[in-house]
Order: structure tokens, then C-alpha cells, then sequence
């Protein structure tokens, strides 16, 4: 790396974060999983680092950012910070390729995926794991005992789809005690598959991305189904299914999922279909996903499994909601006036959901999607469009803001069952 390099900075996840030495800093993380390092970038190198673009020369990102500021910035700084990128993998270049192939082939050849974020998202230890979830999640939203767990399939209504968050579980502790709690209540006795479509936080090149692999969790290995995952698989409409297997590494919005329904159901035998939802050139462009016929094509794929097994196959799409404040980029946090008319916009969106008007809430979404940033929009549309409307009711069971207790940032979150 010398004055002359244009470095390009590669798809990462950036968000703002408050810091005791600068205020706040910019964390640069990997979520498809090839470096389990993370960057910090003082404020003061801001200007330096949106330049990395890969059009600019480290000697003109010196020259602009020099002008930007109104003082001096060194091409040996400039130089430096793509340096050390460069060697924590966060620029495109020789060192990236090369570490992506090697982690790609290795997990292309894995049979199981890991748990990902067992120890860090989530207890490791299967006790601690199980104490957690029955004494803080399903006792905090349900009331049950904190040394009992939840009897299954009690209820006379029978759920066939699922909205639960895909927050990290510390922190949307009650969410998933009222999304599994109720889904443990209306469980179908003969429920054995489970459909999941989860958010992909790492770019995506197709719409879907199917997952033939097992995943592991504290609590034991859950199979994947790979007959119907193969049928989906022949009902994409000429795109690649697996052109995106690898960002299912360290996604955390299916794995969470897994987690809860393997405590759920324990020993009971029990197959899942991982799909990462992307949707994202549509969801830049504003383009309606449901004239895309790949997307109906595959989607249909999903409708036809759920049918052919009456009670067999439940739908769990892993979707936050809202993403506001100073870590995903606002001034400040919002104060309660703002509070409330989130939640309004939030609730109008979930309305849509329950009511399965996927149009609906597709356009109600896409309306604000930069103002409140939701990155559960393709999951729980997929989920609508999956489902037979006839019969089928929806319900929201909780909604919540999760408010960072450090800079006021919220993520909103929400559980919803549809019941026939």
C-alpha cells in the first residue's frame, strides 16, 4: 500500500458507537463471516475513509479530505488507514480474495453450521442457555414458572406462521418469550418442518439464498430438510439459490430461530428450510417484488410445500423492525414525541402484516424504509406471500422498543402469529 493505491473498501456493516476518548467512533464489522475482526475509525478519519471507494488515489483521498476539513491530512495517514484495513480484510484487494475463497470452501464443504453466535448473542452452555430462556424469556412475557417449560400445542387455535425478532436475545429477552411462547401454545402436534426466512445483513446478489446444511446450537443439531430444500431449489426461476449459501455463516437472523425452536421441542424430531431474504435491488429501487417472477416462482415453491402437508409445515421469518438514532446514523435520539409516532408507523406497518396484505405492507414499508431503516421487510413479506390467506388470521402479540442505554438508539421489534 503506497500514495499511489486507490483503496476500495469492501460490504461491511458500519454503525456509530459511542466512545469515552472521541465521543462517538464508526465500527467497521464482516457479517458474511471471513474476518471475525472489527474496525474502529475515529471521527476525524471519516472523511478519509468514505473516500475509500477505489477510484481515488491514497495521495488525492489525502488532497480532498485536506480540503473537506480545513487543515493538513497526511498521505502517510491516509496510507496508514488502508494499510491496517488492508490487513484486517476490510478492503477488496489480493489479501480479501484469497481469505474468502479459503473460508468459502471451507464452509461450502462443512456439513453443519456452527453456532455462530453461541457465547456472545447467547449463552454456550446448554443449562445457563435453557435457565435463560425459561426464567428471563418465556417467564418475563408469559408468566409461566421459572422451572417449568411450556407445554406444547395446548391452545385450540393452530399456528402456521411466525414473526419473531432477530435482536440478539439479551436484548429482546420478552420479544421471543411472546413469539415461542405462543407458538408453543398453538403448535400443530404434527408440525415437523419449519420454513425460516430470515433477514441477510450482508449484501445479497440473488433474492433467496437456501442453506442445505445443518445447524448446530448448545442445544443440539437441527437437520435441514433437503428434499424440500431441493424442490426449492428447482423452483427459483433461472436464479442461482446458492449463489448466497455463504452469508448464511453469520447470520444471526436464522440462527436465533433455531435456538428457540430446538429448546421448544427438545427431543422431538424436527427438520428446518433456511432462507435468507434479500430483496435488495427491489428494495432499492422501489420495484414491486411480487411482479418479479423468479420471486412468485420461488414463493409459490414455499405456498406448494406448506400445502402438500397440512399442519406439517410452519413459516418463522426472523425481522426486526426499526433502526433510529445516532448508532445507525441520525443526529440524536429520538425523544418520546418521536417514540410515539414511530410506533405509530410501526404498528400501521404490522397492521398490514395481520391482515396478510403483502402489497400492502410492502408499499407501507418502502415509504420510510431510510427514515426507519426496517430490515425485516423481505423476510416477513416472504412470509405473507408464502402463506394461503383462506382461513388464515394474523395477530400481533408484542411490540417493543429496545432503547440503547448508552447513545438512546432504538431498534424496534415485534412478535405476530397467524393462526387457522
Amino acid at each position: 500500500m503506497d500514495a499511489r493505491s486507490c483503496p476500495a473498501l469492501r460490504p461491511v456493516e458500519s454503525v456509530v458507537v459511542p466512545d469515552r476518548e472521541h465521543g462517538r467512533v464508526v465500527v467497521l464489522r464482516d457479517t458474511h463471516g471471513v474476518t471475525e475482526a472489527q474496525a474502529v475509525v475515529p471521527p476525524a478519519l471519516v472523511p478519509v475513509l468514505v473516500r475509500f471507494t477505489g477510484r481515488l488515489t491514497c495521495h488525492e483521498i489525502a488532497r480532498e479530505a485536506s480540503a473537506e476539513l480545513g487543515i493538513a491530512v497526511p498521505v502517510e495517514l491516509v496510507v496508514k488507514l488502508a494499510a491496517e484495513l488492508e490487513s484486517g480484510l476490510f478492503l477488496e484487494g489480493p489479501s480479501f480474495r484469497s481469505a474468502r475463497t479459503r473460508v468459502e470452501r471451507e464452509f461450502a464443504e462443512a456439513s453443519v453450521r456452527p453456532a455462530s453466535h453461541a457465547g456472545g448473542a447467547y449463552h454456550n452452555d446448554r443449562r445457563a442457555l435453557e435457565r435463560y430462556i425459561e426464567q428471563t424469556c418465556f417467564a418475563g412475557a408469559n408468566g409461566t414458572h421459572a422451572h417449568g417449560a411450556l407445554a406444547l400445542g395446548n391452545g385450540s387455535a393452530r399456528m402456521v406462521a411466525l414473526v419473531a425478532p432477530h435482536i440478539d436475545p439479551w436484548r429482546g429477552a420478552l420479544g421471543y418469550g411472546h413469539a415461542y411462547g405462543a407458538l408453543a401454545a398453538a403448535l400443530p402436534a404434527e408440525a415437523d418442518t419449519f420454513v425460516l426466512f430470515g433477514t441477510s445483513h450482508a449484501p445479497m446478489r440473488q433474492p433467496f439464498a437456501l442453506c442445505r446444511k445443518a445447524f448446530d446450537t448448545p442445544l443440539g443439531r437441527v437437520d435441514a430438510d433437503t428434499t424440500s430444500i431441493d424442490a426449492l431449489a428447482g423452483r427459483t426461476g433461472g436464479f442461482d439459490p446458492y449463489a448466497d449459501q455463504f452469508n448464511h455463516k453469520r447470520e444471526h437472523s436464522l440462527e436465533f430461530q433455531v435456538v428457540f425452536l430446538k429448546h421448544l421441542l427438545k427431543s422431538r424430531q424436527f427438520r428446518i428450510v433456511p432462507v435468507l431474504a434479500g430483496l435488495g435491488s427491489h428494495q432499492l429501487t422501489g420495484q414491486d417484488p411480487g411482479q418479479d417472477a423468479c420471486v412468485v416462482e420461488f414463493l409459490g415453491g414455499v405456498r406448494d410445500l406448506v400445502q402438500s402437508r397440512p399442519g406439517r409445515v410452519v413459516i418463522v421469518a426472523g425481522a426486526d423492525l426499526a433502526h433510529v438514532g445516532p448508532r445507525f446514523g441520525d443526529a440524536r435520539p429520538y425523544d418520546e414525541a418521536e417514540r410515539a409516532t414511530l410506533e405509530r408507523a410501526d404498528r400501521a406497518s404490522l397492521d398490514r402484516a395481520a391482515s396478510l396484505d403483502a402489497n400492502g405492507f410492502w408499499s407501507h414499508v418502502t415509504a420510510d424504509l431510510e427514515e426507519r431503516r426496517i430490515c425485516g421487510l423481505a423476510p416477513i413479506w416472504s412470509l405473507l406471500c408464502s402463506l394461503a390467506s383462506a382461513g388464515v388470521r394474523g395477530r400481533v402479540l408484542h411490540y417493543e422498543q429496545t432503547v440503547d442505554r448508552e447513545d438512546g438508539s432504538i431498534v424496534s421489534h415485534a412478535a405476530l402469529g397467524f393462526y387457522e
